[in-house]
C-alpha cells in the first residue's frame, strides 16, 4: 500500500509543459525541498542530493510516450564519512652511482 499517490493528468500546450519541467528543474537545482505548483494546491517535497532516475519511451499505435522518473528512500540514512585518502608512503630507491 502506497503511503501518499499525487497524479494529475491533463493536456498542455508545449510550452505549458516545458514550463512545468523547468520549474522542477530550478526547484530540484535550488535545494533540497521542492515545491511545485499544480492547479490551486502545492506539493511540497524532500529531495536528497542524489536520486535514482530511469527515462523510458515507448513509440507505438500512433503515440510516443516519454516517461522521466525520479526516485528516492524516504528514510534518509547517514551519508557514510567521507573517505580520505592516505598519504602515499615514499619508497627511496638507493641512488645509483655511475
Amino acid at each position: 500500500m502506497k503511503d501518499l499517490k499525487f497524479e494529475q493528468k491533463g493536456s498542455l500546450s508545449r510550452l505549458e509543459a516545458a514550463d512545468q519541467l523547468a520549474a522542477l528543474a530550478e526547484a530540484l537545482r535550488q535545494g533540497g525541498k521542492v515545491e511545485l505548483e499544480f492547479g490551486s494546491g502545492t506539493l511540497s517535497l524532500q529531495v536528497p542530493d542524489e536520486v535514482s532516475t530511469e527515462i523510458e519511451v515507448e513509440v507505438g499505435e500512433g503515440q510516443v510516450e516519454l516517461e522521466v522518473e525520479l526516485k528516492w528512500p524516504t528514510v534518509q540514512t547517514e551519508a557514510a564519512p567521507p573517505r580520505t585518502k592516505r598519504p602515499a608512503r615514499s619508497r627511496s630507491k638507493p641512488a645509483r652511482t655511475p
